[in-house]
C-alpha cells in the first residue's frame, strides 16, 4: 500500500489501510491516520494531523509553513478530519502563534487550487471551489458552499448554509442561510434551494426570510434591526444563530 518511491520519514506515523503512491512526501512530526489514500507528489509536511478516510490528489501540499512574515518557526499544526476529499493542488499552510493550529473538519470537498492560509478554519460538509483563496484567520461554518475563484480577506466569517457566487471578493462577514453574491458582493436573498435540500420545514425558511427581511429591507441600523427580529420572529434556533452571529460580527456584515 505504500509505494517504495514515495519518502516517509522514520518518525511520521501512519495508520493502517492507508496508500501512499509513488513520490509522496512525508516529513516528520506527521500524523496519518486509518484508510486515507495519499496520490502522487503530494507533500504532507511538518506538523500535519490526517485524520482518517481522507483522499489527497496529486499536488496538494499540506502543513506548508504560513505565507505570513511574523511567523518564526514555532511549534503549529495542519489538522485534517475524517473524509475529506482534498483535490489536485490545494494548499494548506499550518498555523500560526496566534491560534496555533489550522483546521478543515469532515466530509468536506476542497476543489483544485484552493489555498487555506495559516489559522483558517473550516467546519464540516462545506465544498469550496476551484481557484478560491482564504486569507490567515477566516472561519467557515457547516455546510457552507463557496463558489470559485472566491478571494476572502483575512478574519473574515462566513455562516453555515451559506451559497457565495463564484468569483467574487469580500472582506466583511456573510451572515447564515443566505446566497452572496454581485459585484460589489451583496445579500442576494436566502439560501431556498439549499435550505429545503438540508430538510429545513417550510415554517423554518419563512422565518429565516423574515428575519432578513427585518435586517436587510426594513431601514433599520443593525442594532435596531436585531432588536425587531427578537421582538417580532420565533426566536428558534436558526434565528438565534442569525442573531449571534451577526451582534459578534467584527468586520460588520455584507450590505
Amino acid at each position: 500500500m505504500i509505494s517504495p518511491l514515495a519518502y516517509i520519514h522514520p518518525e511520521a506515523k501512519v495508520g493502517e489501510n492507508v496508500e501512499i503512491a509513488p513520490f509522496v512526501y512525508v516529513d516528520k512530526n506527521v500524523i496519518i491516520g486509518d484508510n486515507n489514500k495519499i496520490m502522487a507528489n503530494a507533500s504532507i509536511l511538518y506538523g500535519s494531523r490526517i485524520g482518517n478516510g481522507n483522499t489527497i490528489f496529486p499536488g496538494a501540499v499540506i502543513g506548508a509553513i504560513p505565507q505570513d512574515l511574523k511567523f518564526r518557526g514555532e511549534e503549529s499544526t495542519a489538522e485534517i478530519g475524517d473524509n475529506n476529499l482534498i483535490r489536485e493542488n490545494v494548499t494548506i499552510n499550518r498555523g500560526t502563534a496566534a491560534k496555533g493550529k489550522t483546521l478543515v473538519g469532515n466530509n468536506n470537498l476542497l476543489m483544485e487550487g484552493v489555498h487555506v492560509a495559516h489559522d483558517a478554519s473550516i467546519g464540516n460538509n462545506c465544498i469550496i471551489g476551484n481557484s478560491t483563496k482564504m486569507a490567515g484567520e477566516i472561519t467557515i461554518d457547516d455546510n457552507a458552499i463557496v463558489s470559485a475563484a472566491v478571494l476572502m480577506h483575512q478574519f473574515c466569517h462566513i455562516g453555515g448554509h451559506v451559497m457565495v457566487q463564484g468569483g467574487c471578493r469580500f472582506s466583511k462577514d456573510i451572515p447564515p442561510y443566505i446566497i452572496a453574491g454581485r459585484d460589489p458582493i451583496t445579500y442576494s436573498g436566502i439560501n431556498v434551494i439549499g435550505l429545503r435540500r438540508r430538510g429545513f420545514s417550510n415554517e423554518t425558511i419563512e422565518n429565516i426570510h423574515n428575519t432578513y427581511r427585518i435586517i436587510y429591507q426594513s431601514g433599520l441600523n443593525i442594532t435596531d434591526a436585531l432588536e425587531k427580529v427578537e421582538a417580532e420572529v420565533s426566536m428558534t434556533p436558526e434565528i438565534e444563530y442569525i442573531v449571534k452571529f451577526i451582534r459578534s460580527s467584527e468586520r460588520g456584515i455584507i450590505k
